[in-house]
């Protein structure tokens, strides 16, 4: 049966890598995976269209899908707009259900010296951030500010802390087995019915072991003994800041892919950078995390785990042989990348 993926461009780098990243995917794929991609506006694109971020159109399409491409979103020129490209992400999170963030973090031995941070307290480093996607302080009401007062809720119930929980421990039995679980339980209500539940479903997971650490600390722990996570489970915000933090561990945002999965729908796949306006256009982006994204998707929605483990390595390949683009030191265009790879894959 032929799955239908929707591409959303989006803004700035997103147009640029989204095209690299499908041509590879159409070399590896044929004779081997039968699918077909349609694009529609999505975030500044299509506020410049039709005048807000998620039309109609686009959001029934992604209903129907069998699963979802996303390049960037965002940009200046979109500042101060009554409806912005990032509100139109938040709504296409809400309507699709997509509940959890998963964003591995993974260090090639080949691009230790890419790393700000030391070779010994990188090393190994192998860790997926699962973050609650829809709770939390981006989404609670009353929500408001005037010039005198701002509030923001944090709110969660038991079932959404469960339905992320859970499936954190279901990551950790196909990994390591070790979850680690971050909060502020120690100022937030919220944090503290957080902890309560991992501690109530963790003995259901006996295998499984677990520990508790404060926001803050994970912080710190990230960037002094990354290699020690596993798999890592938490609120919103604090993923939000977590995984973006994670992010310079392997050197450049252009490394990273996340999905995000849905409770009864299509999965989103996105690189974990933003439009990068400054380079739209100059060919010098770096289209791996899109690749990569690629991957994720061919993985978790189509169980075509060989297909993904080609390009995959190719890719890595690719970068160990050439240096790969500006981000990572070396002298390749998007486009010469990406030709580099075909022929790796051809």
């Amino acid at each position: 049966m032929t799955k239908r993926i929707v591409a959303l461009a989006g803004d700035g780098i997103g147009p640029e890598i989204m095209t690299s990243a499908l041509e590879i995917l159409a070399v590896a794929s044929k004779g081997k995976f039968a699918y077909e991609v349609v694009s529609f506006p999505f975030g500044g694109a299509a506020i410049e269209q039709v005048g807000i971020p998620l039309p109609q159109e686009t959001l029934m399409a992604c209903q129907q899908a069998d699963a979802i491409l996303l390049g960037a979103i965002g940009g200046p020129r979109w500042e101060g707009v009554k409806e912005t490209p990032e509100s139109g992400l938040l709504a296409l999170r809400q309507a699709l259900k997509l509940y959890a963030n998963l964003r591995p973090t993974k260090m090639q031995t080949f691009l230790e010296e890419k790393s700000p941070l030391k070779a010994d307290k990188v090393r190994g480093t192998d860790f997926v951030i699962v973050r609650e996607l829809i709770g939390g302080l981006y989404f609670g009401q009353p929500k408001y500010y005037d010039s005198d007062e701002a509030i923001d809720t944090m709110n969660y119930t038991r079932k959404q802390i469960e339905q992320i929980v859970r499936l954190a421990f279901e990551l950790a039995l196909t990994r390591r087995q070790k979850l680690t679980s971050v909060d502020k339980a120690n100022v937030l209500a919220n944090s503290k019915l957080w902890r309560q539940i991992v501690q109530e479903v963790s003995e259901e997971y006996p295998s499984v072991e677990v520990e508790h650490i404060y926001v803050d600390a994970a912080a710190m722990k990230l960037m002094m003994a990354a290699p020690t996570f596993d798999v890592i489970v938490t609120e919103n915000l604090f993923g939000d800041i977590l995984s973006d933090q994670a992010s310079v561990i392997t050197g450049s945002l252009g490394l990273l892919a996340s999905a995000s999965l849905s409770i009864d729908g299509p999965a989103l796949y996105e690189p974990i950078h933003g439009s990068a306006p400054d380079i739209a256009g100059l060919n010098i982006a770096n289209p791996v995390s899109m690749i990569l994204s690629v991957c994720m998707m061919l993985r978790q929605s189509f169980q075509q785990i060989a297909l993904a483990d080609q390009i995959e390595t190719a890719t890595y390949e690719t970068i160990a042989a050439t240096g790969g683009t500006r981000d990572l030191g070396g002298q390749l265009m998007t486009s010469e990348f990406k030709q580099e790879l075909i022929k790796r894959l051809e």
